[in-house]
């Protein structure tokens, strides 16, 4: 399986766990030519931009150690073009999931990074 259909695969995993947690999926791999946000979701007038990590395992560390400075830039990039794009009046954040295995086992979830 390639790379591109193991973080495809994680993606779906993570919304479903999302919905589980009573998030509202609204777009997955949502896309410009600049940027790129992994999963936009709502819950209670706040939306979330999501950004999915996966690892095979865990023996180069978790997929969230991977956010790194410049990643958290290009996040927050994707996260104003869209609220722009689309006139969102309310809250937003960034967020991050982790996941692990064949299984895409959820191994973190952190609903607000700053």
């Amino acid at each position: 399986m390639t790379n591109y259909q193991h973080g495809h695969d994680a993606e779906k995993v993570a919304a479903d766990y999302l919905k589980k947690l009573g998030y509202k999926i609204i777009e997955l791999n949502w896309k410009t030519p600049r940027c790129e946000i992994d999963i936009v979701a709502s819950k209670k007038k706040t939306l979330y931009f999501i950004e999915v990590k996966y690892r095979q395992t865990e023996s180069q560390g978790s997929g969230l150690e991977y956010i790194t400075p410049a990643k958290l830039r290009q996040m927050a990039y994707g996260a104003e073009t869209y609220i722009s794009m689309n006139k969102w009046p309310y809250e937003y954040c960034l967020a991050a999931i982790g996941l692990t295995g064949d299984d895409y086992v959820v191994t973190d979830f952190i609903e607000t990074i700053d």
